[in-house]
């Protein structure tokens, strides 16, 4: 049939896991100009300064001189400082914990060094002795197997001793944080009742020393919309006495930012509250610059809507503080922007200083206090590639996008990266490598420019069979390109990979009421591409549906289908692939639902068909478990004559 041999060029120009970039920066950045309110925050967490700073680490502007970090944080616009502060981050025999040992000392001396330099102080109580977030809420040692009767008066009078130093130290503390990330837990608190007595204590403290202070709240994975209404409503229940519902955004993990807008939004309406991001970052290189892993790096499943420059770094943080101000939020604060390592030569010699600094992440006397995390994971920073900073301590160009994005800064458009490229040939095709290669420019935008590949040899890729080869390249000014080439057999399925959004050659019949069931984009639940099939449902035995695909004028012959699945919380689930003939089942083969990102793939071989015969494949779901919920991708059907 002459559809075998036809060019089949899938150029899925998805956005990529990398990006190259030019060695050399652009003269200047653009800054888009934003228009935030009178008061508006423009924060940043530099938590683990001093800790740093006694591990030798000195900060430079951007031509090279030595500077106070906090001088400088605020001619660059900054008006915020935010520190976070550990109950007793040291174990028995006075050996800090590290992430900056930031107990209430640490935060005196922020807090006044900010103060002094015309900055405002935001205090991050965790009410744990170390870091606090949604998978771990540990309560002080101190406090640890107290009933909540017991804990609440000591969590008051510790609030009340720790606001009353500052206040004393003349801190311009001008908001208060009552726990980070307290995701349905607090202070080894589980129940709502018990984590608003924590809070509600704290609160009282910040009205009796800091009236004018804000109050705020603090939770994590705001593309978990429902938890976040769930969160409000339980703090609405119970009256808290707060102002500020804050979140962190992390754009590899946390959705987009229309969700969080959304999210905030209907937060801020339906309860009266004022709503910030209280935490966000983003990467400038995907280097490691101290010889302790990162968190976000080359590769990894989470996403990357900038480039991973300085230009892409400065965009994030831009878009990010425009829709804060879109939605009539208070503010931005950006997390640990100065957490640089200590030094740049060997692991020996930057783990003695964060050992005995705490300049680390964590240090391995914290595996006392945590040993299931820390104590196993001690190192150092994992986010200093995500500074305004670089790995010496030389401010970056990014760091005075805080001063310029209420005027914003034009500069001539220019190409800051390159998507990396996916191609798929047909094995009975052409091979038509592409002329032009998308660019990220720098305001974010995508423009085509052009390529030039390395020679291959066509006819020896094509008698290799399938296989993936990856391709390099180079635009006319200069800049590496790299194309991911994958040596396919023709798949007969239409939009197999639900790469179109136009799911109208598929056919799902809901046979139980499921709630969500739909052609999906998101890259990280995808096992190929941006997008996938998706369904869920909070109810049980609501998850119950076929989806399938009618195939007309197959050359008679044998084929074999396949096709992917993932998820979780399925109960007992029934799901199998299957195949009619004419309307008639001919074959099934059971699948599974396993766990996130771990695929599953069935397989049915020896299909026989006819000339005229209409092929349906599809995969039939069963998953009676109350919130069972899954992604299916790649379905495959390839002739087994080829």
């Amino acid at each position: 049939m002459k559809r075998l041999a036809a060019l089949i060029l899938s150029l899925s120009l998805l956005l990529s896991l990398t990006w190259t970039s030019a060695e050399e920066e652009a003269p200047s950045l653009f800054v888009r100009r934003v228009d935030l309110p009178e008061g508006f925050f423009l924060g940043m967490d530099v938590s683990s300064v001093l800790s740093l700073e006694a591990a030798g680490v000195v900060f430079r502007d951007e031509a090279g001189a030595e500077r106070d970090l906090f001088e400088l944080l605020a001619e660059s616009g900054v008006n915020l400082i935010r520190v976070r502060v550990w109950n007793d981050p040291f174990d028995a025999d006075g050996h800090g914990y590290g992430g900056g040992n930031n107990d209430l000392q640490a935060a005196l001396t922020i807090g006044r060094r900010a103060t002094e330099a015309g900055m405002r102080v935001l205090i991050d109580f965790h009410y744990s002795d170390f870091w606090a977030d949604p998978a771990k809420q540990q309560a002080p040692k101190a406090w640890e197997g107290l009933s909540i009767k017991k804990k609440v008066p000591l969590v008051k009078e510790w609030t009340l001793e720790s606001l009353t130093a500052l206040r004393d130290a003349d801190v311009d503390v001008a908001m208060v944080q009552l726990g980070n990330e307290t995701n349905g837990r607090l202070c080894g608190e589980k129940t709502w009742m018990n984590i608003y007595k924590v809070m509600n204590a704290g609160a009282q403290a910040v009205r009796e020393i800091f009236p004018e202070a804000l109050i705020a709240v603090h939770f994590a994975n705001p593309e978990n919309a429902e938890n976040y209404l769930t969160f409000a409503s339980k703090l609405d229940y119970y009256q808290l006495d707060y102002d500020v519902f804050g979140t962190s955004y992390y754009p590899y993990w946390h959705g987009t930012l229309e969700n969080l807008k959304t999210v905030l939004s209907t937060v801020a309406d339906t309860y009266g509250k004022k709503v910030m991001v209280l935490e966000t970052s983003y990467a400038w290189t995907a280097e490691d610059g101290d010889f302790s892993g990162n968190t976000i790096g080359e590769g990894g499943a989470y996403e990357k809507p900038y480039p991973f420059t300085v230009q892409g770094q400065v965009n994030e943080v831009t878009d990010v503080a425009a829709a804060m101000a879109e939605i009539g939020g208070i503010g931005v604060c950006y997390w640990e922007g100065a957490w640089v390592p200590v030094g740049t030569e060997s692991w020996e010699k930057n783990h003695e200083l964060w050992e005995t600094f705490g300049a680390g992440w964590a240090s391995s006397y914290a595996g006392s206090y945590d040993p299931d995390d820390a104590g196993k994971y001690y190192g150092g920073c994992a986010c200093d590639n995500q500074t305004f900073f670089d790995f010496t301590g030389k401010a970056l160009p990014s760091l005075q996008v805080f001063r310029l994005m209420r005027e914003g800064q034009d500069a001539p458009l220019a190409v800051d990266a390159l998507d990396e490229m996916y191609l798929d040939c047909d094995l009975n095709g052409e091979l038509v490598l592409p002329e032009t290669v998308p660019a990220v420019m720098s305001d974010n935008s995508r423009q085509d420019v052009p390529v030039t590949w390395e020679t291959v040899d066509a006819a020896a890729l094509k008698a290799a069979g399938t296989a993936k080869y990856t391709l390099s390249g180079v635009t006319e000014d200069g800049r590496d390109a790299v194309l991911h080439l994958n040596m396919v057999k023709y798949n007969f399925v239409v939009n197999g990979s639900f790469e179109d959004p136009d799911s109208s050659m598929w056919q799902c019949v809901d046979l139980a009421g499921c709630e969500q069931l739909y052609n999906e984009e998101k890259r990280t639940d995808s096992l190929s591409g941006t997008r996938h099939w998706h369904f869920y449902s909070p109810t049980a035995d609501s998850v119950d549906f076929e989806l399938s695909q009618d195939i007309t004028g197959l050359p008679a012959g044998r084929y074999t289908f396949s096709a992917a699945s993932m998820g979780g919380d399925a109960g007992d689930a029934n799901l199998y692939l299957f195949v009619r003939i004419n309307g008639e089942l001919t074959a099934t083969a059971p699948t599974a639902i396993t766990s996130w990102n771990v695929w599953h793939t069935a397989q049915i071989t020896g299909i026989e068909v006819q000339a005229g015969d209409t092929l349906t494949v599809g995969i039939h779901v069963t998953a009676p478990g109350a919130g069972a919920w899954g992604k299916i991708d790649d379905f495959i059907l390839n002739s087994e004559g080829e």
